[in-house]
C-alpha cells in the first residue's frame, strides 16, 4: 500500500539542529548505541527523521518490526518505549527508492515534541535535496500501518447525516454516543474508523447545520 506525503521541517531535535535542543548531538545520534545494544543497526540511516505529513489523515499502528520498552538512552528524562517499521520511500521525479523504517517514540513515555497524528517521522539514508514542500510516496505493509482519511469519513459521515437530521430534527440526537454508534455500525460501516471523539464532533456539527436551532437570532 503507498501513501501520497508530504515532507515538512520537524522540531530539529532528532537530528541536533534545534538551538534551544538539550541534545546538541542530536536524539538520533543519542540513541544509536541502545537500539544497536537491543539488536537493531542504524548505522545506514541519516541521523535525524524525515517528518512527513499525511493531511486529513490519522495514523494507525500495529504490530511493530521492532519494540524496545523502557530504554534508558539519556539521564535527563525517564526511559522511554519505541517501536519501528520497516518502509520504502518512492520518489517519482527521479525513481528513486529507498528503504527506510518508521520511528515511533511512544507519546506515553515522551517527555515532549509531540507529533501531529497526521505526520510520522521517518529514518532513511541521506536523501539530498529533499526538503519541506516536496513529496514522496510511502509504501506500507497494509497488516501493519494504515492511515485513516478522518477528514474525508466525517465529510461523507455529515453528508449521509444530513437528510435523516433535517427529517428527524432535535428528535434524532436523543441517542446517546453509543446507541447512535450502534446504529451507524448497522448503517454506515464507514463509521467505525472514526473515533468516538470524531463522530461526536460531526454529530455536533449536523446539529448546527442541520437542525432548526441554527436559525434562531
Amino acid at each position: 500500500m503507498r501513501y501520497r506525503a508530504l515532507v515538512v521541517s520537524g522540531h530539529g531535535v532528532a537530528s541536533g539542529r534545534a538551538a534551544d535542543s538539550p541534545y546538541p548531538a542530536g536524539t538520533i545520534a543519542l540513541q544509536t548505541p541502545a537500539f544497536l545494544a537491543q539488536g537493531l543497526d542504524l548505522s545506514g540511516y541519516f541521523p535525524g527523521t524525515l517528518n512527513l505529513d499525511f493531511p486529513g489523515c490519522r495514523w494507525e499502528l500495529q504490530q511493530p518490526d521492532y519494540l524496545f520498552p523502557s530504554l534508558a538512552w539519556t539521564d535527563l528524562h525517564p526511559p522511554e518505549t519505541f517501536s519501528f517499521w520497516r518502509i520504502r520511500l518512492h520518489l517519482s521525479e527521479r525513481d528513486q527508492a529507498a528503504e527506510g523504517l518508521i520511528y515511533y517514540p511512544h507519546p506515553e513515555t515522551k517527555a515532549r515534541h509531540f507529533q501531529s497524528p497526521s505526520r510520522l517521522e521517518v529514518l532513511a539514508p541521506f536523501l539530498p535535496d529533499l526538503h519541506p514542500g516536496a513529496s514522496l510516496e510511502l509504501e506500507v505493509n497494509p497488516q501493519q500501518l494504515r492511515a485513516i482519511p478522518v477528514a474525508r469519513l466525517r465529510a461523507r459521515l455529515l453528508e449521509f447525516l444530513k437528510f435523516r437530521v433535517l427529517a428527524a430534527q432535535e428528535s434524532f440526537f436523543e441517542m446517546d454516543l453509543s446507541s447512535c454508534r450502534a446504529w451507524l455500525a448497522v448503517q454506515w460501516p464507514e463509521a467505525s474508523d472514526l473515533t468516538d471523539g470524531e463522530v461526536q464532533s460531526t454529530l455536533d456539527q449536523a446539529r448546527t447545520l442541520y437542525t432548526e436551532s441554527r436559525l434562531v437570532g
